[in-house]
């Protein structure tokens, strides 16, 4: 980048860090204060109000631009109401020679960086020094314009792209509710089974000593949080370990419609069955293994758990007033899953294949040019 100057993030916009808001104010009344955690500065939005005392200096606009510090050091603007800045999150404001979208759009390419360097045994962190001693390259401000509307231009195509899968995830989440209804209130009257009961296995895997040091470009895949979507599965940070490795995470070998759910950090509750293309593979220690049994139709058991009432009840068990975001063995196994006769799953699970392959279709359309 010519005639770029280095400089320091902190030295060129304000940062403004979250408070430690006190957890027993934390409430599900939509008519209090939305309340900015981690998993929300990606979406959003937030479930969860604040009843209680707050300065204005916490307050967050839409449109605001903001970066989580833990997990996943994802940075976005706010989409929502007014808000509250919780710990862990932080917004970020530029000075008048610094273009926001050009800080946003360089950011969000440095953030990962870090995350992928950021060691960690449970969750990553980012800390306030080195966020704010973050090196910038700043050219002056008309190139920072000309470089954000080009980035601009080619995030709104994938964008695009990215809508017409959100149209075929609607279209199934549709149908499901059409066929199943909510299957937390269950209005239908289907039989309900613990989940434990209706599975295989369910367990989650380990790092290997070591960590992202001694992954390899071409081995066994090893499936992270970050790899798992609803709906989705993200190749692009798909990790590999050696035969090796793998034999020493033999009880948490994936298997062929293994449905996988992240259990940890920002990403709680992201749940996506298994492609066949990336096995064999392992899972770590943020991604937990469910093996239905010939009763219970995998697609069908997708479709619950990323029902969005579903959703809403995983993300409630994994805490709202906990930094650390979680959900254990013991809450899996013991959640209620409805239960309707074979024969409607498998219906179900037809009309998903058929979705899949017109979905196949486009993406293949748009990559040739012909859409």
């Amino acid at each position: 980048m010519m005639d770029a100057e280095n400089v320091r993030l902190g030295e060129i916009c304000t940062i403004q860090y979250g408070f430690a808001f006190n957890s027993k104010k934390f409430t599900e009344d939509d008519s209090k204060i939305p309340l900015i955690r981690i998993r929300d500065v990606k979406r959003g939005f937030s479930n969860t109000y604040y009843d209680g005392p707050f300065s204005s200096e916490y307050l967050v606009h839409k449109g605001d631009l903001l970066v989580g510090m833990d997990g996943e050091f994802n940075i976005a603007r706010w989409k929502s109401q007014d808000a509250l800045l919780n710990q862990r999150v932080c917004k970020i404001v530029a000075n008048s020679n610094v273009d926001e979208e050009y800080l946003r759009f360089y950011l969000k390419r440095a953030l990962k960086d870090i995350e992928n360097k950021t060691s960690f045994v449970t969750v990553k962190h980012l800390s306030a020094k080195k966020l704010s001693n973050l090196v910038i390259k700043l050219p002056k401000k008309n190139i920072q314009i000309s470089i954000s509307k080009q980035l601009s231009f080619l995030e709104s195509l994938i964008h695009n792209f990215n809508e017409e899968n959100v149209l075929f995830d609607e279209l199934v989440k549709a149908r499901f509710v059409e066929m199943f209804g909510d299957p937390l209130i269950n209005e239908k009257g289907w039989k309900i089974r613990k989940l434990k009961n209706i599975s295989n296995k369910i367990g989650s895997g380990a790092t290997p000593k070591g960590g992202k040091e001694v992954y390899i470009h071409n081995g066994i895949s090893l499936i992270r949080s970050m790899n798992v979507y609803n709906n989705r599965f993200e190749y692009k940070e798909l990790a590999h370990i050696t035969d090796e490795q793998a034999k020493k995470l033999s009880n948490v070998k994936v298997e062929k419609n293994d449905i996988l759910l992240n259990i940890t950090g920002a990403s709680v509750a992201r749940c996506y069955i298994v492609p066949i293309d990336i096995l064999p593979a392992r899972v770590n220690q943020h991604v937990c293994i469910i093996r239905c049994k010939e009763i219970i139709h995998p697609i069908f058991l997708h479709g619950v758990i990323t029902n969005k009432e579903y959703q809403n009840h995983l993300l409630k068990l994994a805490g709202t007033g906990a930094t650390r975001e979680a959900i254990n063995k013991q809450q899996i196994e013991s959640l209620d899953v409805i239960f309707p006769p074979i024969e409607l799953q498998n219906q179900f699970a037809d009309f998903v294949k058929e979705v899949d392959k017109s979905r196949f279709i486009i993406k293949s359309m748009i990559k040739e040019g012909l859409l």
